[in-house]
């Protein structure tokens, strides 16, 4: 069934329109604007440029979602299959299924919403042409990760997106933004080239790089040891990029560091290109190997849970001068390590679990990090002592709607019931509690317990920073006038000896601090509304109708686990 029916050559078209445009866009961001479009001034005329642009890719990618066969979904669409390299048989290869086009939508939303945003509050930094110019390739190297369908453009396309990060970490970041570009890059690289050896090995010992033949093969070209080394070498790449515990020490610096938008995309696509790759990649190519490392996986997916929850714990509690965007990177470490978890089951149930908590992640993770942003520019700070403050003056007194959309993206990445976060955690649970042939059903029983722990601490460190900044801290009377403690006596007279005060006192009452000495702070602003409301939209959407991206994603899984048969 689709929705409007588009020729399939119409279809080649905008999969590929999608893919090239924003790396045109970025050639176009950095020569000089017509004298007609500059409006206000030439930093204006560019960044409205990203947001046509961006808002040109992503009615494209709509129109192609609309027009993409839902009753087949795990069928490669809009595909095109051109040769580029035939000593090396590369080919030139797009195409999506149910599981990439999700990811798809998820990338041109944020892009966009992250354009539209540095149009009405230009970043703070170097020139807007280069910021565009760098939103665009990143938004171009993300889009063709998940459409391309060879190995070696696969690579190319994970390469391309770790230098316009570099550089907006590098340039429009904050305190030790450029200690923290460094750790991203290297980390990521030196991942990058151990994942290059598995695609070669691959590549050379099946006798081509093609995706959708490889994935139909099912590893039945490869020897075992073949897949084992090749899982090692490309899973080690994908999880730093992913980022699985113990390698995700580089993401908590670049996020603090990063500016608002390098944050949101971050977190919303970025992480999700380790995790597609475990999907796409060594699920259905070198199913050996992975049931050989999918218990170990498992264990680093729930120690990465844990840890991060306790991480966060330690950030929020009171004292701590911990870091809001700091803790919500923290938070990413145990939402991917869901997403892991799901994935090493190699289960039906788990694998969709994993797609879908990597949605629900980008969604309610790019509002977070939206939202931490307005906040810091409200405070100056994102210090969560500073936030909470000793006057009760928070968010629900001084921003009440920004406040509450706050809570609302807090209490829906805890995993609420109703909301985006649930289904995805739900569904991974379930499936490490039956976990594929093959595979120790104690052990994954025991991760799932423990992941099950996770979710607990999750609630506790959210529901924390909800009462801190939105409520604020309660102050004791004794703080309230420092100079005259609220509960001491007020003497009413004076002994006639000059010995002290008289017997008779009246009780001084507690003064509280006046509310004019409470600043108020912008609240919810227009095109902030406008930028967010989409997002939180999705959440309650997928939330109360998971079935519309399960939909799509269940048909295309159960053709890859069974070798790419439907």
């Amino acid at each position: 069934m689709t929705v409007i029916d588009i020729s399939p050559s119409v279809m080649q078209f905008l999969l590929a329109f999608i893919v090239v445009a924003p790396l045109l866009g970025a050639v176009a961001a950095l020569l000089p604007a017509p004298p007609g479009l500059k409006g206000k001034g030439p930093d204006q005329a560019v960044l409205r440029h990203g947001v046509t642009v961006t808002g040109a890719v992503l009615i494209a990618a709509i129109v192609l979602a609309v027009g993409f066969d839902h009753d087949h979904p795990a069928t490669m669409q809009a595909t095109t299959d051109i040769s580029w390299i035939p000593a090396l048989d590369v080919r030139i290869h797009l195409g999506i299924d149910g599981i990439s086009l999700p990811l798809l939508l998820l990338t041109a939303l944020l892009t966009f919403l992250c354009a539209l945003h540095s149009y009405f509050k230009p970043p703070a930094g170097p020139s807007p042409k280069a910021f565009t110019a760098l939103v665009l390739v990143l938004e171009s190297g993300t889009l063709a990760t998940f459409a391309v369908l060879d190995l070696l453009l696969f690579f190319l396309a994970f390469e391309m997106v770790l230098i316009p990060m570099y550089f907006l970490i590098a340039r429009w970041g904050g305190d030790q933004r450029r200690a923290a570009a460094w750790k991203f890059i290297l980390y990521t690289l030196l991942g990058s080239v151990v994942m290059l050896l598995g695609l070669l090995l691959i590549g050379l010992r099946s006798g081509t790089f093609d995706m959708v033949a490889l994935a139909t093969d099912n590893g039945r070209g490869l020897t075992t040891s073949v897949q084992v080394i090749a899982v090692l070498a490309i899973g080690v790449g994908l999880a730093v990029k992913t980022p699985m515990w113990p390698l995700h020490s580089w993401l908590p610096d670049a996020h603090t560091a990063a500016p608002t938008v390098g944050s949101v995309l971050l977190a919303g696509v970025l992480l999700k290109m380790g995790t597609y790759g475990f999907v796409r990649i060594l699920l259905p190519i070198a199913p050996d190997g992975m049931r050989t490392f999918a218990p170990y996986l498992a264990a680093f997916a729930v120690v990465g849970i844990v840890y991060g929850s306790l991480a966060c714990l330690a950030l929020a509690r009171r004292g701590a001068k911990g870091d809001l965007k700091r803790l919500i990177a923290y938070s990413s470490v145990g939402h991917m390590g869901f997403v892991l978890l799901g994935i090493a089951t190699m289960t039906p149930t788990g694998v969709n679990g994993a797609l879908f908590a990597n949605i629900a992640h980008g969604l309610i993770t790019g509002l977070l990090f939206f939202l931490v942003g307005a906040v810091k520019d409200r405070y100056g700070t994102a210090d969560l002592d500073t936030l909470a403050g000793a006057t009760g003056a928070a968010l629900y007194g001084r921003a009440p709607r920004l406040g509450a959309l706050l809570a609302f993206a807090a209490v829906a990445s805890l995993g609420l019931p109703g909301l985006a976060g649930f289904w995805g955690e739900m569904l991974t649970l379930f499936g490490a509690y039956s976990p594929a042939e093959g595979l120790s059903r104690p052990a994954f029983r025991t991760f799932m317990t423990i992941g099950a722990f996770g979710t607990l601490l999750t609630a506790a460190y959210m529901l924390i920073v909800v009462r801190r900044v939105c409520m604020g801290e309660h102050t004791p009377h004794s703080q309230l006038s420092p100079a005259a403690p609220a509960d001491a006596p007020e003497p009413s007279g004076t002994d006639p000896s000059g010995a002290g005060p008289s017997a008779t006192t009246a009780p001084r009452p507690a003064t509280p601090q006046p509310a004019a000495t409470i600043p108020q702070l912008a609240d919810l602003q227009t095109y902030e509304a406008a930028t967010w409301t989409p997002l939180a939209a999705l959440t309650v959407l997928a939330g109360l109708w998971p079935a519309v991206l399960l939909g799509l994603t269940d048909p295309a899984v159960q053709k890859l686990l069974a070798g790419g048969k439907s």
